[in-house]
């Protein structure tokens, strides 16, 4: 593949088709919105196909992650009726419902990231960002948080498979917790949760001290931080230590969950970061230069995740964009954008006290994970 594009995208049309419902915090549509701001900023290296066709995935690999029992399950959901023992398994609860072609869905996302492992293991690619996966509640036999297959960690479990050592960094709002209990014995990959802080926020885990268990012990990081967090405590933690722990682990492949629910204005959660802070994470992430799966996630304010994900797949790229949306994507879109307020930088400070109790959890945090598992990997 001499000559191909470094980065690609992994997508499809399909996504669109389907839907949690009219009153879910998740919504579809976002795939979509990010895509055309893509387009409007003429990020696309080819117009005749500006990315590579997702497809879904092979049950074969799911059962790398999941029980036959609850794939059975979600199958008898796909027709948008729960079955009886559905409630044992997480589904039809207000975050999961059961919706038409919920399966269809669920296997399209997964073969998405599959493809895009497939991407970099075979096509020498360096970078595949698949938008619209990062469903990283699922848990083996149980969907949790509007997640129902666990696509980073089925992709992950099948490079496990042959032999590639991975770190997996989730910096969505909320703790990874569906892929910290995928390998949460095994020292094959390294898992790094930043979230907001469990006693805060769903899914109320990710403490420092989860740090993994047998051959996994000091291979589970979790990184809580307070509500308010801004760009310049999220950063300076950020790089105290995901850094250090990255090269010290020396992974073949780094796998990304980036959800954006950490904005400021996001509905769903209390961090303060923008647009231009989330920026400079993936800038650092990239300066790392490895093979790497990136991964989408939560964001619930549809026109912040597309001005987001437009940024990251910017950096990943090499491109400086403007500060100005395109005026065809403004055009296209008037309606969200008058119902998604667009994030600027805030200009209201955190009250100092409220400031130094922030700071000093994200201290306390900080020394902890340096003592205890900075000598187990090395860092």
């Amino acid at each position: 593949m001499s000559g191909a594009n470094k980065e690609v995208l992994v997508f499809s049309k399909e996504f669109g088709r389907h839907s949690y419902g009219p009153n879910h915090p998740l919504k579809v549509e976002r795939l979509q919105l990010t895509m055309d701001l893509i387009g409007a900023y003429g990020l696309f290296d080819d117009a005749e196909s500006p990315w590579i066709e997702a497809q879904e995935a092979d049950e074969q690999d799911l059962l790398l992650v999941h029980s036959p029992k609850y794939l059975q399950i979600l199958k008898e959901s796909n027709e948008g009726k729960a079955p009886p023992e559905a409630w044992k398994y997480g589904l039809g609860s207000g975050d999961n419902p059961v919706f038409p072609g919920l399966y269809d869905w669920s296997l399209l996302v997964t073969g998405a990231t599959l493809e895009c492992v497939r991407q970099i293991r075979d096509e020498n690619r360096k970078i595949a960002f698949n938008i619209a996966g990062g469903l990283h509640h699922a848990m083996k036999s149980r969907a949790g948080g509007f997640c129902y297959l666990n696509d980073p960690a089925v992709g992950i479990a099948k490079m496990v498979q042959d032999g590639l050592r991975v770190v997996y960094l989730d910096v969505d709002v909320h703790h990874g917790d569906g892929v910290q209990a995928a390998f949460y014995d095994t020292d094959k990959v390294l898992t790094i949760s930043i979230h907001q802080h469990g006693h805060t926020l769903f899914p109320g885990t990710g403490f420092p001290d989860e740090m993994g268990e047998g051959p996994g012990r000091g291979y589970a990081v979790n990184v809580p931080l307070a509500p308010d967090t801004d760009d310049d405590l999220y950063l300076s933690v950020f790089m105290d230590l995901v850094p250090p722990l990255v090269r010290g682990y020396s992974p073949d492949v780094l796998v990304t969950q980036l959800g954006v629910d950490t904005l400021t204005t996001d509905p769903l959660a209390t961090m303060s970061l923008t647009v231009n802070g989330f920026s400079k994470l993936i800038e650092e992430m990239k300066s790392w230069d490895l093979k790497w799966v990136a991964l989408g996630g939560g964001g619930y304010n549809v026109m912040n995740v597309a001005r987001a994900w437009t940024q990251a797949w910017a950096v990943m790229k090499g491109i400086q964009l403007p500060d100005n949306l395109p005026e065809s994507f403004v055009q296209q879109h008037q309606a969200e954008l008058e119902h998604n307020p667009t994030l600027s930088d805030p200009t209201q400070k955190t009250h100092p006290v409220i400031a130094g109790r922030v700071q000093a959890l994200a201290k306390s945090v900080v020394e902890q994970i340096k003592e205890t598992i900075f000598p187990i990997i090395g860092a």
